[in-house]
């Protein structure tokens, strides 16, 4: 198969699986502390797969890559998709979402700052980025009654915070690493390291008192999260990475946030107002805009 069909097969995979993983966490966190969640999640995930790849002789382990799948995983898997799980304690999926929904804003704002792209922006990137912003300030609006809270917004700040972290190790992995051509092992080592270090983030910040009360949605939740959410999504997600720019890669953000609110709404009963829905379109526009922009530039 062609590479770049098997690299927009991998995209949509991603788009489709990743807007239910906010549910799920959701569902898995209520009841499970939430970066020992996390953590077994990741780990199971990496250890199957490089069990698989060394039965079928494919794992060819280099210090190089363990050194710098390590900085990805910590950056991509521990800060930014462990800690979602912490944040969900305290605000909705929806609203993790569509936080997370700004991460090609974040990307291309870290691709310039640094230098890894420094070529003159679009005109749709620069409105993209206008957009971007604009939906981060709705999403703070929309919650202006819960941010007296101040878990609520700790979860939120955090959340932005996963978003920054998550894009960083994007970057990195795209510009600034020699991935090994085997995408399934960047994964698993990625998802591997990424889940040894949401151990030590259980340690000082987990309650395992809550060991007691595991509920059955939380183990199935979890099982789902394993196979799909890392195991298939995951190692889409990489291969996608690799083969498609950086912009492009990035699409999932479109629908993501979409199916999430969706199935908090109907399913969590998770409060949907119209600025959220605002805030979603002008988010997704955003996103809309710096990829046009992206695909604009490339033709040029």
């Amino acid at each position: 198969m062609n590479k770049n069909l098997l690299a927009y097969l991998s995209l949509i995979i991603v788009c489709l699986v990743w807007g239910s993983t906010y549910f799920a966490i959701r569902i898995g966190v209520a009841t499970f502390p939430p970066f020992l969640f996390s953590a077994i999640r990741q780990i199971m995930a990496g250890g199957i797969m490089l069990v698989a790849l060394k039965i079928i002789g494919k794992l060819q382990l280099r210090r190089s890559d363990l050194i710098n799948q390590s900085i990805t995983g910590i950056l991509m898997v521990t800060l930014g998709n462990g800690v979602i799980g912490w944040c969900e304690r305290y605000i909705t999926s929806g609203l993790a979402a569509l936080i997370l929904s700004l991460i090609p804003v974040f990307v291309v704002v870290i691709s310039y700052l640094f230098g890894f792209d420094r070529r003159r922006p679009h005109i749709l990137i620069l409105f993209g980025l206008i957009l971007g912003c604009l939906g981060i300030i709705l999403i703070f609006s929309d919650n202006l009654k819960d941010i007296a809270n101040p878990e609520y917004f700790l979860g939120m700040l955090i959340a932005f915070g996963a978003c920054l972290a998550w894009a960083s190790g994007s970057v990195f992995s795209k510009f600034k690493i020699l991935n090994h051509k085997n995408v399934f092992q960047n994964a698993a080592l990625q998802l591997l390291m990424g889940g040894i270090t949401l151990v030590l983030f259980s340690l000082f910040l987990d309650d395992y008192t809550e060991l007691k009360v595991i509920s059955g949605k939380s183990i199935w939740a979890l099982a789902y999260l394993i196979v799909f959410g890392s195991i298939i999504a995951y190692s889409s997600f990489v291969y996608a990475l690799k083969h498609l720019p950086i912009g492009v890669s990035s699409l999932y953000a479109y629908i993501n946030p979409f199916i999430a609110i969706m199935l908090g709404y109907f399913f969590l009963n998770e409060p949907l107002t119209d600025i959220t829905l605002l805030a979603l379109t002008a988010t997704l526009s955003g996103v809309y805009c710096i990829n046009r922009g992206y695909r604009k530039m490339a033709i040029q």
